[in-house]
């Protein structure tokens, strides 16, 4: 149960020692807010979801050609110490509306959060720890970028309390990490792995495939050499054109359809082949290694952004509520300072519910469990009986009475899959 007494409650949190003094208005305004969300409304949860905490630093040292994330090119000095003062205040703000919930998982990401110096770090993370209960077992996952890999500054992030690293690697050949404009070569991209081998025991490698000019020998290649290092877990992406990038407005030359479902199905293939287990679309692990992170996102969890652009989902009893933080880091500055980063807020619909929850959960190759759909949406599962039908007739979809998943031919045709359950 959520607590009611929650204007006391922040109250406490913001005498808390060192605590930045909120401002008041914001206090009692996200007081008042989450007050109105605890009355009656539109659905039943029997229970509140697993609660994870997104952080985001909204820094690169370059914007990739394929980034459409929130991301902005650093330009002159970083302004680090006022923005972890914003993401303090902006999470002393944010306490009411999940006061009482442990957090389950703490993903920091970006951008490029490994420009963030090891006394930043440290200070971002006692501030969390000041004013959240973190579970006993909480996975803290820091994204990082090979090119600004620095031994003794991983080793500071292992002691603040970083125990996963997820490193940005894309690729170990140089030609194509060129045309992907990254930052860093192959050497760097191997001495990258190198050092988290040396400092953590979790770690996550992002490779992409289907790269501009790559071809399947290469794609293997890249595969191979990932797999040299025998990293926990594996996040294999299909390169794609995503709008409002400079890929979109000057798409490079790629493999066509044929060669790139080649490549797709060796990465699958050598990949089980080396004992790791696909549990989501783009998602590798060896056993018991799958991001926790990630995985409440895909079983429709709850989760708290903050920071520039930062999404959340956060539910209540009767409702669930969505937000979305102001994107230039300026602007979410100054809002913080204003008492508001909230630029954008609305309450999910009934209708749009079963949606939202199928949109997440059809991305986990072994599906979910029928009676998780009513847990976290309140809705009876007949709510999406005419879609799941349709979809099981198509051969897209596997149900009984334990299990719910996308078939092998639903996950090649995932979108179709996912747009069955979107109400007309």
């Amino acid at each position: 149960m959520i607590p009611i007494k929650l204007v006391g409650a922040v109250a406490r949190s913001a005498a808390k020692p060192g605590a930045s003094p909120a401002p008041q208005a914001g206090i009692s305004g996200v007081a008042g807010a989450a007050l109105k969300y605890l009355q009656p409304g539109a659905l039943n949860l029997t229970a509140l979801p697993p609660l994870s905490l997104y952080i985001h630093f909204p820094w690169c040292v370059k914007k990739c050609p394929y980034c459409d994330f929130n991301s902005h090119e650093v330009r002159g000095d970083l302004p680090e110490a006022e923005y972890l003062a914003a993401l303090r205040l902006d999470l002393e703000m944010a306490l009411p509306l999940i006061w009482g919930r442990k957090i389950h998982t703490i993903f920091i990401g970006g951008g490029t959060p490994s420009l963030m110096s090891a006394a930043g770090l440290d200070r971002l993370m006692s501030d969390v720890r000041t004013l959240l209960p973190l579970e006993l077992d909480c996975e803290i996952t820091m994204e990082a970028n090979p090119g600004t890999f620095e031994a003794e500054k991983f080793k500071s992030y292992r002691a603040s309390g970083i125990n996963r690293l997820s490193i940005g690697i894309q690729s170990f050949n140089g030609r194509h990490l060129q045309a992907l404009g990254r930052i860093h070569d192959d050497n760097e991209a191997r001495r990258a792995v190198e050092i988290a081998h040396a400092n953590f025991d979790n770690f996550n490698l992002d490779l992409m495939y289907a790269l501009p000019t790559q071809t399947l020998a290469e794609a293997r290649q890249d595969l191979e050499t990932a797999l040299s290092f025998a990293p926990p877990h594996l996040s294999l992406y299909h390169l794609t054109l995503e709008p409002n990038t400079l890929f979109a407005k000057y798409p490079p030359v790629l493999p066509d359809d044929d060669e790139s479902a080649d490549i797709a199905d060796m990465v699958a293939a050598r990949a089980a082949q080396a004992g790791y287990g696909r549990y989501e679309v783009s998602a590798y692990a060896q056993p018991g290694r799958q991001a926790k992170h990630n995985r409440n996102y895909w079983e429709f969890g709850d989760y708290l952004g903050i920071g520039a652009g930062a999404h959340s989902k956060i539910s209540f009893p009767h409702r669930v509520l969505r937000q979305a933080r102001y994107k230039q880091p300026r602007a979410y500055m100054d809002a913080v300072l204003a008492g508001n980063p909230v630029q954008e807020e609305r309450e999910l619909a009934r209708e749009e519910m079963g949606f939202e929850f199928m949109l997440n959960t059809l991305r986990l190759t072994q599906g979910f469990a029928p009676n998780l759909f009513a847990e976290r949406t309140g809705l009876a599962l007949n709510a999406i009986e005419q879609p799941l039908n349709a979809a099981e007739a198509k051969g897209l979809l596997y149900r009984d009475h334990q299990v719910i998943r996308p078939t092998a031919l639903g996950l090649s045709f995932l979108n179709d899959l996912q747009q069955m359950f979107l109400e007309d």
